[in-house]
Order: C-alpha cells, then structure tokens, then sequence
C-alpha cells in the first residue's frame, strides 16, 4: 500500500503555488492563465489560491516582486566593481545571466505588464537601474569633464541598450552571453567610432563570469550589511591603491628630475670637456705655428748668410785681377 502523502505547511504550499504561477505567466502571460489553472497544476482547490494571495492579482505581484529583486540585485552587486569599464561589463552579464538563468522570469518581466502588477513593470525596473547607472556616470562625467547634468539620459541610453539585447537574446542565445557582452561594453565604451572588431572582455571579468554563482532571490538583512561592508572594505582598497599610485607617481617624478639634472650635469660636463679640448688644440695650434716662424726664421738667417758669403766670394774674385797687375808693372 501506498504511504500516504506528506500535507503541505503553508509557507510550503505557497512557495509551490508562486513556482507554478511563475512558469504558467512566463508560457501564457497574466490574461491567459486562469486561478483554475493555478490550482488544477498544484493539485489543490481554488479557495486555496485565495487563501494565500486573494486571487491571480496577488500570486502576480509576488512573482513580479520576486523578479525585480533579484534581477535589481544582480545588477547591483555588478555596480559595486571600482573601474567604470569593469561596471559596465559586469552589468551587462548580469543582465545576461539573468535571462538565461531565471528565463520564465524575464518572460514575465517584460510582457506587457498588468494593473495588478502595479509599479512592477519592466519600464520601472529600467528607471531603477538607470538610477543607478546615472550615479557611475555623474562620478564619470566629472571626472573626464563632462556636463553632469547630461548623465541621466546616458543612463537612460545605457540601460535601454542592455535591455533590449537582452530580450532579443532571450529567443536566439547566440553567440554565449559573454560574447554578447563583450559586444554590448564594446559599443558603450568605444562608440561606433572606435569599435574594437573582435571584444574581449577584461579577465577580471572573464574570471568572475567563470566564479560567478546564481545569487539570492532576494538578500537578507545580514547579506545586505555584508555587502555594505564589502564596499566599504573596497573603497578603503581602492584608497589605499589610490594612495600608492600617488607615492609612486611622486617617486617617477622625483625619479624623472633626477634623470634630468643627471643629464644636464653629463651635458655641462661633456660642454667642459670640449672646451678644454677646444683651447688644448688652439695652444697646440699656436706652438705649431711658433716652431713654423721659428724654422723659417732659421732659414732665413741661413739663406742670408750664404747670401752674404756668395756677395764676399764674388767680390774677392773681382778683387784679384787688378793685383797681378800691379805686380806686373812694379817688376818692370
């Protein structure tokens, strides 16, 4: 004989008739699924559902609720990285994961959205995590001298952009989601200018993409003031990186002034050593050209001198002649 079937504790039907409610909106949408439906699936009566929710109106909300706050704190921790390009590209894939993960609540999410929904629509998910965004962005702005002001409608743009990938993607899944990401943060952080023909993602993010585990539906008190502390923890990380970068661009500038006066000391001193070289040629010049005027000097008391003996030696032989005779005439 069979053994009799385990009743349900209220909080465990309720969860059933949520997890059944999710799948028949994400396949029929609101109008198309009926509290007959709901409750022939989960195997109960209709004054059950009304029991828990008051009628398809309520199990909707929860459910939208549900999506919203999981996909919202996806996107948030994404938006907790520190480099604007490590946001973008975190967002975009957890966007991603979210469609391929929680597929039937995406679905749900961006039907169009009933009454009994109420701010739960996708449009007001959008604005919520553009509020976000704009928040990056104004800090981007500034930063890179930007009109601040202009960072709302970015995000708008932004956002709006992942958004509708998303959906598109939610149908094809192709190429895998890092790639439509890598794509995605492509367009947003070049522009069409500068697109890169093959992105690849940092492997920063690669890596997280790789260790990523699908998060809470919704965190918890504690898991909220963790993450609290977790910021915390990296905006002190980023301070101190921010601090070494500083000392060290201090060093390669002092480094930098240093290399300079060392140069400038080697020119001054090369400058020095070609002038000394310079004046050691000019004196050597001047005793080359003291010996020149000596030697011709030399020569010339020489050439004088033989000039003078050749004057005395033509004059003696002129001389002698007249002599002889003299001599003549006195022996006669």
């Amino acid at each position: 004989m069979s053994e009799p079937r385990r009743r349900m504790s209220g909080k465990e039907r309720r969860e059933q008739l949520i997890q059944i409610s999710r799948t028949l909106f994400a396949e029929k949408g609101f109008d198309g699924t009926s509290v007959e439906e709901i409750a022939a699936t989960a195997n109960v009566s209709k004054p059950v559902v009304y029991e828990h929710f008051g009628g398809k109106e309520g199990v909707y909300a929860v459910v939208v609720d549900r999506e919203m706050q999981k996909l919202l704190a996806m996107v948030t921790e994404a938006l907790s990285a520190s480099h604007s390009l490590i946001k973008l590209e975190r967002a975009a894939l957890a966007l991603l994961a979210y469609v391929e993960e929680n597929s039937e609540g995406f679905r749900i999410l961006v039907r169009d959205s009933h009454a009994a929904s109420g701010t739960g629509t996708f449009a007001s998910l959008i604005n919520d995590i553009a509020s976000q965004v704009e928040d990056v962005m104004v800090d981007e702005f500034v930063g890179r001298g930007y009109d601040p002001k202009l960072a709302p409608m970015y995000a708008q743009m932004l956002v709006g952009m992942v958004a509708l990938t998303g959906q598109w993607w939610l149908d094809v899944r192709r190429p895998p989601r890092e790639e439509v990401a890598a794509h995605l943060v492509n367009l947003a952080w070049n522009g069409l200018v500068g697109l890169d023909p093959r992105p690849r993602l940092t492997a920063s993010s690669r890596g997280m993409e790789q260790r990523r585990a699908p998060l809470p539906p919704r965190p918890t008190d504690k898991e909220l003031r963790e993450m609290g502390k977790a910021r915390e923890r990296e905006a002190k990380e980023q301070e101190k990186v921010r601090e070494r970068e500083a000392k060290e661009q201090e060093k390669l500038a002092r480094d930098q002034e240093k290399a300079r006066l060392r140069e400038q000391r080697d020119l001054e001193k090369a400058r020095e050593r070609e002038i000394r070289e310079q004046a050691r040629l000019l004196k050597e010049q001047e005793r080359i050209r003291e010996r020149e005027l000596k030697e011709q000097e030399k020569i010339r008391v020489r050439e004088a001198k033989a000039a003078e003996r050749e004057a005395a030696r033509q004059t003696g032989d002129t001389d002698r002649p007249g002599e002889g005779r003299e001599k003549i005439e006195s022996s006669e």
